[in-house]
């Protein structure tokens, strides 16, 4: 299994994950991933609309005890001129906001965040993870500095077939208060030719170690090749 993916698999409980890159023949590939411990973070599916993957409750009782408005958001979106964005929040449209001709992935993301906090959920003050595709690529994490201050940090994505940069909102331990994401994104290969073959690997890489608990809740996949043609593969523990 491929750098990145392995790295998933060594991490018990990774948040949220963001993938941008590109598939082996040049497609522009978008990958979000959804795990949970509470049961309002379980009780969510991805579903898309037309070019919107939106995260929706299964179970609206289990998500009334947690905070809905950091629950249920956009988390993908197909925007004009080629851009498409993707974030763990309600941040999604106001990246999308951004999206002009002539404007690099990363200043897209910076206009969009300047307002944004890490999630008001303490002790985990959980970061708000983003990403952008247009002619190039940018991930951000919006997290909580030692001070308790804002911190804003912005990477530019090469493109590059069959590879790509990986996001997450935690490290990987399984504690309380959960362990932040910190440091440059993962490198990942993705030698997947379908949107359907990375959203089962993707799935798979999230997969629980042996006597653990399944924290896994959906993942989404997109694939838009050179023609501007656009697959989603999704995949959703809750049916």
């Amino acid at each position: 299994m491929e750098k990145g993916f392995t790295t998933l698999t060594q991490m018990e409980y990774p948040g949220r994950v963001i993938i941008i890159g590109m598939s082996p023949t040049g497609d522009d590939v978008v990958m979000y991933a959804i795990t949970g411990r509470s049961p309002s973070s379980k009780a969510r599916r991805l579903e898309r609309e037309r070019k919107t993957v939106f995260v929706k409750p299964t179970d609206e009782k289990a998500l009334q005890s947690g905070n809905p408005d950091l629950l249920i958001y956009p988390s993908i979106i197909v925007g004009k001129w080629k851009w498409i964005a993707v974030s763990n929040g309600k941040q999604t449209p106001d990246i999308v906001a951004q999206f002009k001709k002539g404007v690099s992935p990363v200043a897209a993301l910076g206009n969009a965040l300047r307002a944004w906090d890490f999630e008001p959920d303490a002790p985990n003050h959980t970061p708000r993870i983003s990403g952008c595709v247009a002619d190039g690529g940018a991930l951000s994490i919006v997290r909580r500095a030692a001070d308790g201050t804002v911190m804003r940090v912005y990477f530019e994505v090469p493109k590059a077939p069959g590879k790509g940069k990986l996001l997450a909102t935690y490290a990987g331990g399984n504690a309380d208060p959960l362990p932040v994401f910190s440091g440059e994104p993962i490198d990942v290969d993705i030698p997947y030719g379908t949107a359907r073959e990375a959203a089962t690997a993707l799935y798979k890489s999230l997969s629980p170690a042996k006597g653990k608990d399944d924290y896994r809740v959906a993942v989404a996949v997109l694939y838009r090749d050179s023609t501007g043609k656009i697959k989603f593969a999704l995949k959703n523990r809750n049916k």
